[in-house]
């Protein structure tokens, strides 16, 4: 646990970087997630070989996959880097890749046979590269005559000014950047069709199953694999793609096993964590059961492998990205063809992992307990000492910047995680329950992106592996780092030292 102000350390530099560019690849899909599922479910009904085939709404299906999609992505990106006017700049510079795409399929199928012509490239890739770029540049631009336009004239500049820049990025979009779209698009494509005529793509979970525990889960699923595989659905009316990370079987076996093999505070929480993870999609929860026994990653690649090996044999896939990926949310979206390999996938992938799981824990669990007894005497010590003094929860929070800590008047915690919507949104609402049975007052409880914090945070919790990055953004906070969001310690030593805060004031 860590309570201070002091500067991030050096040697998370490069996690800290890789996350931040994942978090914002995330953060341009995941808030459009509701018209994906949209776009999904009038897919699984209208199309030919939907549940109740109607050629008339089924013309919805491509213009909402091809021009609504990339632009409500190109929006939220655009916005990220420059509120609304970003947004705005960014959806008409990728209405411009997206036009060029067109173009230049259109030039490749002229010289084809009728039945060997190209299909429409989507441009979620596009819309992921030009949008931020549009935005930034239209922020730079706009800080060249900041201060130094006439009274009366601003909206006139700031007006013609977008419109004019938007031109010409919509025009370097359409010759240039869908050039390079395609071409990316064609690459990546041809690389995934490779790894399933060829069965190899279960070993992507070598790389994606240790990336989600550091919290890149939402960067692969959605700023790589949702785009990949809405392109693939959009053809075949369901893709592979959208359970390589998804599935909640690997996390449902960690959990499982230390239910029944762990000892101590992991054992009690797994089971809670295990209903949180599998039915309400927060995958979060079991990274940190991971993250205490590395050991563990020898038993979630397997698990994730096998998931993938049991969907290519039994060529099953979902209409559209499951988000959150619960259980239930996997069930809703997958191909009616598909309902067999993918329960299958869920089960096989739980049990490997289980199995291996089982075996680690089991291995380590007499040196588990020996720790786990030598942590509570520890912890016995530390609250006799911590008796004497004025507020055991502010004695309980302090490290390094004491003053910092003592001084500061919290009224406003915030949760953050990587998206602002899972693990924190959990975490809040444990915290804001402790805080309302205390009858405390007058202090707020909120969930954010690590992103979007502000300095108007006073205290911040988050997980320990993100805490580099929210002190960055908001470094002069108090900063809490807890190992598990569902019921760490620090919950009732941050309601103490709020309660004693707010007897003060009174």
């Amino acid at each position: 646990m860590t309570a201070t102000t002091a500067p991030a350390p050096a040697e998370g530099g490069v996690r800290v970087a890789i996350q931040r560019l994942g978090t914002f690849m995330s953060g341009m899909i995941m808030p459009n997630i509701p018209a994906l599922i949209a776009w999904g479910i009038f897919t699984a009904f209208f199309i030919e070989a939907g549940w109740t085939p109607n050629a008339d709404l089924a013309t919805i299906v491509g213009p909402m996959i091809h021009y609504l999609l990339p632009i409500l992505i190109a929006v939220q990106a655009g916005r990220m880097v420059y509120d609304l006017r970003g947004a705005v700049v960014g959806a008409i510079a990728t209405f411009g890749v997206i036009a060029g795409s067109d173009f230049l399929i259109a030039q490749v199928n002229a010289t084809l046979p009728a039945d060997n012509q190209l299909g429409q490239i989507h441009m979620f890739i596009g819309a992921m590269i030009m949008s931020p770029l549009a935005a930034w540049a239209m922020k730079m631009l706009d800080k060249l005559w900041a201060g130094k336009v006439r009274a009366g004239f601003e909206m006139l500049v700031n007006m013609f000014s977008a419109g004019i820049f938007s031109f010409l990025m919509a025009v370097l979009g359409f010759f240039a950047l869908a050039r390079v779209v395609n071409w990316i698009m064609e690459i990546l494509s041809a690389g995934v069709n490779w790894l399933i005529s060829t069965g190899m793509l279960p070993l992507t979970s070598i790389l994606i199953e240790p990336a989600k525990v550091f919290f890149l889960n939402n960067a692969i699923n959605h700023g790589v694999l949702t785009p990949l595989g809405t392109a693939q659905a959009e053809q075949t009316g369901k893709s592979i793609l959208f359970l390589l990370e998804a599935n909640p079987g690997p996390g449902l076996g960690i959990l499982l096993a230390f239910t029944f093999f762990g000892v101590g505070a992991a054992k009690a929480s797994a089971p809670g964590a295990a209903i949180i993870q599998f039915l309400g999609g927060i995958h979060e929860v079991y990274f940190p059961y991971v993250l205490m026994k590395p050991a563990l990653l020898l038993a979630v690649i397997p698990g994730g492998m096998s998931g993938i090996a049991t969907n290519l044999a039994f060529q099953s896939g979902l209409r559209a990205p499951a988000a959150p990926g619960s259980i239930i949310a996997v069930i809703f979206q997958t191909a009616k063809d598909s309902y067999l390999g993918v329960i299958l996938s869920v089960v096989i992938s739980c049990a490997v992992t289980f199995a291996i799981a089982a075996v680690i824990l089991r291995a380590s669990r007499r040196r588990d307990l020996e720790a786990g007894a030598e942590e509570f005497a520890e912890a016995v010590a530390k609250t006799e000492v911590n008796k004497g003094a004025e507020s055991t929860a502010l004695a309980g929070l302090l490290t390094a910047d004491t003053a910092a800590v003592a001084t500061r008047t919290v009224r406003s915690i915030v949760f953050a995680c990587d998206a602002g919507m899972g693990s924190s949104a959990m975490g809040a609402s444990v915290l804001r329950n402790k805080i309302a049975k205390a009858g405390i007052e007058g202090v707020t409880v909120t969930n954010l992106a690590i992103a979007n914090l502000d300095p108007s945070a006073d205290l911040v919790v988050t997980q320990a592996q993100l805490t580099d990055r929210a002190r960055k953004q908001a470094p002069d906070a108090i900063h809490i780092s807890v190992d598990n969001f569902m019921n760490s310690p620090r919950y009732d030593e941050v309601v103490e030292l709020v309660g004693d805060q707010v007897a003060e004031r009174s």
